[in-house]
């Protein structure tokens, strides 16, 4: 039997976590996204490049209609609408692995799920908008609960901690309580560090060379380190050069305990996940 506490209900679906890569592959539908911004403004493209990712071994499509970059401006509700609902519905019955709907916005995430979406990853734990527990409960839809200090605008003017890891735990325990309250089943929900959001390239390498601890919080982890600016503040690479400043982070993370990976690169960083899982958890050698 698996443990329960690896198992993930997704809407009409869940997701055994930790037998096999979970590899979350990022579409952003976006013309400000740091990394890929405007390579998928046409609906086609977009649904295109979902099911390639679904064909490289993604388990989980994850769509974005507002970049919460850094000091990114904050996009309208109507319009966040119009970039991720029609992609959301052309991929409806196409894709084999569920969609998950990248907002803080309540009315976003309620939308999605009619249309499809079996996700809901929000980068505020349910802080940014107070409806949004709600919607997630009566949605039957799974969620991510995330930390951040702030929204983009504000996220990085503070990033010294006492204790990173213990103050970003204390964090999502109120996170799950809040959903707790909510009735939100704790087998819906996995959780994240929120790498890149209101942390310093220091904080950010702290979190993931003690990810091990968040192992108390009860929940799967997921991380989000592809192609961020952390990475290429060590390397001194832009984003197009952060490839393999990511994968080592991959490594790191699923060698650590992490459960799903968030990722651009997803062919790539399914190799390297599916070698660090073995790793960490050893294969059965054939006879």
């Amino acid at each position: 039997m698996p443990d329960r506490s690896m198992i993930w209900r997704c809407g009409r679906r869940d997701i055994e976590l930790g037998r096999t890569p979970c590899i979350m592959g990022i579409l952003n539908v976006t013309p400000d996204s740091f990394s890929d911004g405007s390579r998928y403004p046409d609906l086609e493209l977009a649904v295109d490049r979902a099911l390639e990712m679904e064909s490289e071994g993604a388990s989980i499509i994850d769509i974005g209609g507002e970049s919460t970059r850094p000091n990114a401006e904050p996009v309208g509700l109507e319009e966040e609408l119009r970039r991720v609902i029609p992609v959301i519905e052309r991929l409806a019955g196409r894709l084999s692995v569920p969609v998950s709907i990248d907002t803080y916005k309540a009315a976003v995430a309620r939308e999605a799920v009619a249309a499809g979406a079996e996700i809901v990853n929000d980068i505020s734990a349910f802080t940014f908008d107070p409806a949004m527990a709600g919607v997630v409960a009566d949605s039957g839809a799974g969620a991510v609960l995330m930390h951040t200090r702030g929204g983009p605008r504000e996220m990085q003017k503070d990033t010294e901690y006492r204790d990173i890891v213990s103050e970003v735990i204390a964090f999502l325990d109120g996170a799950l309580a809040r959903a707790d309250r909510a009735g939100i089943g704790r087998s819906r929900l996995v959780v994240d560090p929120g790498i890149g959001f209101g942390k310093s390239v220091s904080g950010n390498l702290e979190i993931i060379r003690r990810l091990g601890e968040f192992a108390r919080i009860g929940r799967p982890l997921l991380i989000g380190t592809s192609r961020k600016s952390f990475i290429g503040a060590l390397l001194d690479r832009d984003v197009d050069g952060r490839l393999m400043g990511t994968a080592a982070t991959v490594a790191a993370a699923v060698l650590n305990g992490a459960s799903v990976i968030r990722v651009h690169d997803v062919a790539a960083m399914r190799d390297v996940a599916a070698v660090s899982l073995a790793i960490r958890n050893g294969i059965q050698e054939s006879q």
